[in-house]
């Protein structure tokens, strides 16, 4: 089969592999579609501890089950299933918890198990006992499907935030995940969402997504502006959807007593922060982080696809065939768009 194989720190090519073969407990997936996340750019860039090279990427996917093995009773061969990322090991006492995205193995489809940048992903048998693997209806598209990943990471987000009725929430980051929050907030009772981010062509396209307010922080001040949307007094949630720790240091500043913060986009390794804990002190604020998604969110998140409820579609921008999945990726990092999905059999 031909995949793009990730061989070291800012190389990656398209070779051909030898295709799987499942055993008994395993399962065969023709892929056809793979979104780039935004940890796929950074293993790229920086490698990983779990990515061992030679590895092929890829852990936001659709396809078709073309080959099943004898012991497997969930899918059978011709199901059209969305595959997510993160696979509880299913034995550790997380696993056990039913807190499986935070397993101290922390398996990962594009991490230890090969991805799906590839025509072809095997899903093994932990996967297949534990992971994110769901059955799609026929009318959903595989692009839609493949997004059913990172919606499952922001359920999980928002599910650990408690967005109450009548909450104002603070997005900072117009990504795609970003604007992914703003229809999940409205659904669990936000009045008023705010979305902040440096880039004003990232800011106008995230207009589509129809927050209530918009604020361009490479142009004015986003801590004033909050307040001033806020009456002085600040937002109930704030979630902090991208990768620059400014916006760690912000999000305390423009916090409302007792609100609730999330620290949902991963840092570039050996990044600090200094803040102020003076301010979590006495305005009693609650500070968390999320990552990843349990298979549950992952459930939830292909339901919510099928119903229309977010439209995912407006989510996608791009797409490439796997033979240009460099520019694939340089696209995506170029934040010229939202999602950039790839598709192995175009």
């Amino acid at each position: 089969m031909k995949a793009a194989v990730y061989l070291d720190k800012d190389k990656m090519e398209v070779r051909e592999v030898p295709t799987p073969k499942p055993d008994a407990d395993s399962v065969l997936v023709k892929v056809h579609a793979c979104a780039v996340c935004g940890s796929d750019i950074r293993i790229f860039h920086h490698g990983n501890s779990r990515v061992k090279p030679p590895q092929i990427l890829g852990h936001e996917a659709a396809g078709e089950v073309v080959e099943v093995g004898a012991n497997v009773r969930r899918v059978k061969k011709g199901d059209r299933v969305a595959i997510g990322a993160d696979v509880p090991c299913g034995e550790c006492s997380f696993c056990e918890a039913g807190i499986g995205n935070n397993c101290q193995i922390n398996y990962a489809m594009g991490y230890q198990f090969a991805g799906s940048f590839a025509e072809y992903v095997l899903l093994n048998k932990t996967v297949m006992n534990f992971g994110p693997v769901h059955k799609i209806p026929d009318t959903m598209s595989w692009d839609e499907a493949a997004l059913a990943e990172p919606l499952a990471c922001v359920l999980n987000a928002v599910e650990l935030t408690n967005i109450r009725l009548g909450d104002t929430v603070v997005i900072i980051g117009a990504g795609p995940i970003g604007c992914m929050i703003i229809p999940i907030a409205y659904m669990s009772g936000a009045s008023k969402v705010i979305v902040i981010q440096r880039s004003r062509p990232r800011l106008e396209a995230a207009r589509k997504f129809n927050a209530n307010v918009y604020i361009c922080s490479s142009e004015e001040d986003a801590v004033s502006r909050v307040m001033e949307e806020t009456n002085g007094l600040g937002a109930d949630v704030i979630f902090t959807a991208n990768p620059n720790p400014q916006s760690h240091i912000d999000a305390l500043k423009m916090a409302k007593n007792r609100a609730r913060i999330n620290l949902f986009g991963g840092l570039p390794a050996g990044s600090s922060v200094t803040i102020d804990t003076n301010i979590i002190h006495y305005k009693e604020l609650i500070v968390g982080g999320a990552h990843g998604s349990l298979p549950r969110h992952h459930q939830e998140a292909v339901n919510l696809i099928a119903a229309g409820r977010p439209d995912i579609r407006p989510y996608i921008s791009h797409h490439f065939p796997l033979d240009k999945i460099n520019e694939a990726f340089a696209t995506a990092e170029g934040h010229t768009g939202m999602r950039v999905v790839v598709e192995p059999g175009a």
